[in-house]
């Protein structure tokens, strides 16, 4: 952990979030620490209610930290981020439809952020990012109900690329869509972090998502970080917890002699 602590790009360090007050508090995130080098997908999976995207909530200033500490390249961040800050790390949310402004085009989506942070060469990037979402150019002057969940995400990601990040949070990015096009979002974003050196977060429910966009994996329980996993370059994890086995299991769906199998020896 010291190697990577040194070198992190984003280091977690005993953080805790409580939701609600008295007898009522909830332990949202229970002292969890971890720290990711540059370049590395990181990932937080976890079943619902785990914290992993409360986490990454927090990362991007949505969510109050009541303890412990975020850095971003060693320097803690403040509980109001600066525009610096959103020039290097930006987030694409679950689902498409909602984070798009419906009575935006494509063109004024992508522009936005572009007038926000002052760029003059606002035609030139709309071009380029649009480009590298593989979004043809056909749709840029079109609303996000005119297109389809796997083009809005693409609208999504572009306009997270727009400023040229360094940093990605990606909160369960492909849940929201078709199966079948999950595969060619998930395939664009590794596309991506390779062409441009983008370091992620990803937070998903799905062990299997998780183990094939990132090199390590924090699994998540009831706001505990249970285990720290190590991706192989298989895609293959070997968890230790029973915990992290049964979301394996999970993730490889519903197999009834192997789910026997698991609780025969548990």
């Amino acid at each position: 952990m010291t190697d990577h602590q040194e070198q992190a790009v984003i280091a977690v360090k005993d953080l805790a979030i409580y939701f609600g007050r008295g007898e009522h508090q909830v332990k949202a995130v229970d002292q969890v620490s971890f720290a990711i080098p540059p370049r590395q997908s990181f990932g937080l999976v976890g079943e619902s209610g785990s914290g992993k995207s409360t986490i990454l909530r927090a990362l991007a200033g949505l969510d109050h930290v009541d303890q412990g500490q975020l850095l971003l390249d060693g320097e803690p961040l403040q509980i109001k981020r600066t525009k610096a800050f959103y020039k290097k790390v930006q987030m694409v949310f679950q689902d498409p439809y909602a984070s798009l402004h419906p009575r935006h085009t494509v063109d004024k989506i992508l522009a936005e952020p572009l007038a926000i942070h002052g760029f003059k060469d606002i035609e030139q990037r709309i071009i380029k990012v649009m480009d590298q979402v593989a979004l043809p150019h056909k749709f840029r002057f079109r609303y996000p109900h005119q297109l389809s969940g796997g083009q809005r995400q693409r609208v999504a990601i572009a306009r997270a690329l727009i400023l040229e990040p360094e940093i990605l949070l990606l909160d369960e990015p492909t849940s929201a869509l078709d199966v079948s096009i999950q595969a060619e979002v998930l395939n664009l974003l590794n596309r991506l972090r390779a062409e441009l050196s983008l370091t992620y977060v990803l937070v998903s429910h799905d062990l299997a998502v998780v183990s094939y966009m990132c090199e390590r994996v924090a699994v998540m329980q009831q706001g505990k970080l249970v285990e720290l996993l190590q991706v192989d370059q298989d895609g293959k994890t070997y968890p230790k917890q029973a915990y992290t086995k049964q979301l394996n299991l999970a993730s490889q769906g519903y197999d009834r002699a192997r789910i026997e199998q698991f609780i025969d020896h548990d």
